[in-house]
């Protein structure tokens, strides 16, 4: 590799929106280079070491449908797995895991260095390289060019990034390390809008430190699981971890350290930091009617004795953060290995990009992560994901993929931030998804897969086994649906353990199986099915909410339609009558592809997406009249 070697992708930034860039592009044959600051430091975890969780698994699952790489570290690196919002029903259920960070690391690592067409080289970016509005590559530190046809920066919390603790403050990029000051300059003077954003992270405590018997327990699920569609179920029962709480105490002496906090008396006061994670400081002060926060007590791994305080984020000066902790149950002797930090960064606002990833003012750039006002691994995940497919397929003179809010949370996830921006660390959640019932954890597989492979990224084998599942459900559907299950003294026994009333008469299999109360667990019994638990899930979740889902696709019919009413680049919204002045300098601003997304830009009225949806039609049959009278 020199220095001025061409690329068609290049990616800054080895985080978890890099890596997955950097191996999208790859493996649609692109020739790609991935940057990153600290090698060693690969899809590195700096906060808390887990991946899932509500609407964040969701987001994990469809990386995983679509080919992307996130999933197989999981399954590789987890320590303890358990399903949340079991209770909530099957659109919102989902797992997490708690992952060892350097095997994650290392696996994502070992696959960028096993994967074709790509080249890894360790390096700070200093510099943006553009001519006439397009993209040509990046500078690094010592003064080389490497030039590229398309770019991805997937660059973090790393630019112009400042660690608080207290009132002191120190550029840093997270754990310590590089903050990309100069690159933070060039995307000034690229003519990005540029925002400042701050995340928080936690204390890590001394494994050895803390009462565990003094906590409650918090154990992996007994049955085997995996995370990935295509890895291998296990048990994970090797860790466990420990819940406990705060106090009035705790909260007592966070206040009476309010005068040595950022947040309060130092540079943080003006940054907006995550709304829906908040700091345990940020928490005493939003909700003093409070006496206790849950903290979740987390083994990082068994070689770095650390412990994560899931839920007790911070930027407290180093002598309050000693102070509080010793007042929770279970930390009374803990010592803290690394003390929590406020990190406030650059961002830019996504409204400057368009809806596959890339930005408006300079052709052949895309961003993705947390330069977008994201957060989160697996929300960064996603972004590169998309974001070096497009890279790739523009290269290659294809149409970008663009994923709708009916097909994946992704699809959510970046139209939210390409059609409203955010003012804070953005977090996927499952209240922000419109159809959550066609988009949940267990069917990303059918919805996604064959535009994963379709695009070059999912492999035959994987693609192969998508299409067993779907036809073993199909082939199942049908032996259901002919299969009568008559009463008797163990039918009826059954059901009736279960909470559900006797057959009288034979029934159809289908039709007992739509019963709230008849889990597949108990029908597969009943009906002798050999299907694999997870689909006979699936297939049971299906059934019983027929009638939601029909609603929700007539929904989705709608919402088509709507996306279908594309606006031409550059529409003049000022030769639309009556547009309210609000609507008007939002639409010039955001410059909307289709009516639906104008139609979800805050500030535009339903008024003024009726104006625009006349305006298109009439421009329509103008078009269709001229071209008629031209023949």
């Amino acid at each position: 590799m020199r220095p001025d070697d061409n690329y068609d992708v290049i990616v800054v930034g080895g985080g978890h929106a890099g890596c997955e860039a950097a191996l999208a592009a790859a493996r649609l044959g692109a020739k790609t280079l991935m940057l990153n600051l600290y090698l060693d430091n690969t899809a590195m975890m700096p906060c808390n070491p887990a991946i899932g969780g509500p609407a964040k698994g969701h987001v994990a699952r469809e990386i995983d449908a679509l080919g992307g790489e996130m999933c197989t570290a999981t399954d590789e690196a987890t320590q303890h797995l358990r399903w949340l919002n079991t209770s909530k029903g099957p659109a919102v259920r989902t797992l997490r895991a708690q992952c060892n960070p350097r095997i994650y690391s290392d696996h994502y690592r070992r696959a960028l260095i096993e994967t074709k067409n790509l080249d890894l080289h360790q390096a700070e970016v200093t510099d943006l390289l553009v001519k006439d509005g397009v993209v040509q590559g990046v500078k690094i530190f010592t003064g080389q060019n490497f030039y590229g046809r398309t770019v991805v920066l997937a660059t973090g919390t790393y630019l112009g990034s400042v660690i608080h603790i207290g009132l002191t403050c120190h550029k840093s990029g997270p754990l310590g390390q590089v903050a990309a000051t100069k690159f933070a300059r060039s995307l000034k003077e690229s003519g990005l809008e540029i925002g400042r954003l701050r995340t928080d992270t936690t204390p890590r405590l001394q494994f050895d430190t803390v009462d565990w018997a003094s906590l409650d327990v918090q154990e992996s699920i007994a049955e085997p699981e995996s995370f990935s569609f295509f890895g291998e179920k296990r048990v994970y029962n090797g860790m466990k971890c420990g819940l406990t709480r705060t106090n009035r105490t705790t909260h007592d002496i966070i206040r009476a350290n309010f005068d040595k906090s950022p947040l309060l008396h130092g540079s943080l006061g003006q940054q907006n930091g995550p709304r829906y994670c908040p700091s345990i400081d940020d928490k005493v002060i939003k909700f003093p009617e409070k006496d206790s926060h849950p903290i979740f007590l987390e083994p990082i791994s068994p070689e770095s004795r650390e412990v994560y305080m899931q839920n007790f984020s911070t930027s407290m000066c180093l002598e309050a953060q000693f102070e509080t902790i010793k007042t929770i149950r279970g930390c009374e002797h803990a010592h803290v290995l690394r003390p929590g930090y406020a990190i406030e960064y650059d961002f830019v606002p996504p409204t400057q990009l368009e809806p596959w990833l890339e930005t408006k003012k300079i052709k052949n750039l895309y961003l993705a992560g947390q330069i977008n006002g994201t957060s989160g691994y697996e929300e960064a995940g996603a972004q590169g994901l998309i974001a070096g497919l497009n890279a790739a397929r523009k290269v290659q003179g294809a149409e970008p993929i663009v994923l709708g809010r009916d097909q994946a949370y992704i699809g959510v996830l970046i139209d939210d931030l390409v059609t409203k921006g955010t003012k804070e660390p953005y977090r996927m959640l499952t209240s922000r998804c419109e159809y959550r019932l066609l988009l949940r954890h267990d069917n990303a597989d059918a919805r996604l897969s064959q535009i994963g492979h379709d695009a070059g990224l999912l492999s035959d084998e994987k693609w192969k086994i998508v299409q067993s599942r779907q036809n073993a459900m199909e082939k199942e559907l049908q032996r259901l649906g002919s299969l009568k299950i008559g009463p008797g003294g163990r039918v009826n026994e059954t059901l009736a353990a279960a909470g559900s009333s006797p057959l009288a008469e034979g029934l159809c299999a289908l039709e007992l199986l739509r019963r709230p109360e008849v889990s597949w667990q108990v029908f597969s019994q009943l009906a002798d099915s050999s299907l694999d638990a997870e689909l006979g899930d699936r297939l049971s979740t299906e059934l019983k909410y027929e009638g939601y889902i029909s609603r929700q696709l007539r929904q989705v019919d709608k919402f088509r339609r709507m996306e279908k009413l594309k606006l031409p680049e550059g529409f003049d919204f000022a030769s639309v009558g009556g547009l309210s002045a609000e609507g008007r300098q939002k639409l010039v601003r955001q410059q909307p592809r289709t009516l639906g997304q104008a139609s979800r830009i805050s500030g535009v009225p339903a008024a003024d997406v009726q104006l625009l949806w006349v305006a298109i039609e009439r421009g329509r049959r103008q078009r269709a009249e001229q071209r008629n009278g031209d023949k």
